[in-house]
């Protein structure tokens, strides 16, 4: 079987550590990148969004992603973020109440970094929300 070790460390704990054959995570493109064993060698930055692992015993994890990056290096990938959160584990409310303060701050005039700021925390939320209402 063709797999690889893979390692997540978000910034409160180590998300997962073992045997993978797919690691498939949102890429700041706006696409996704799908990882298998032998992937080449590359560094790359992670987007918040829905992140899909296949482990080496064919048990498919979902979870959400935060902002970080990965390196893929010799059969091996270490994932590091901001966050990482099983769907069960995502507080729905809290999600639900920073999707509204995003859009709220996004109607008033703000500067542009915060308009940024405010359009990162919006899509964080929604994708919170998306991976808490897909996958439970």
């Amino acid at each position: 079987m063709n797999t690889f070790q893979l390692k997540i460390i978000a910034s409160n704990r180590i998300f997962f550590d073992g045997e993978a054959t797919s690691l498939v995570v949102p890429h700041t493109d706006g696409g996704q990148m799908c990882f298998l064993a032998h992937h080449e060698n590359c560094v790359l930055p992670i987007d918040a969004g829905e992140m899909k692992i296949i482990d080496k015993d064919d048990e498919i994890v979902h979870a959400f992603v935060g902002n970080g990056f990965l390196e893929c290096f010799d059969n091996s990938i270490l994932l590091v973020c901001v966050s990482a959160e099983h769907p069960d584990e995502i507080d729905a409310r809290r999600a639900q109440e920073a999707k509204e303060r995003a859009e709220e701050e996004m109607r008033q005039k703000l500067s542009i970094l915060e308009h940024h700021h405010s359009q990162a925390n919006l899509a964080r939320a929604m994708e919170r929300l998306k991976v808490k209402s897909r996958y439970l």
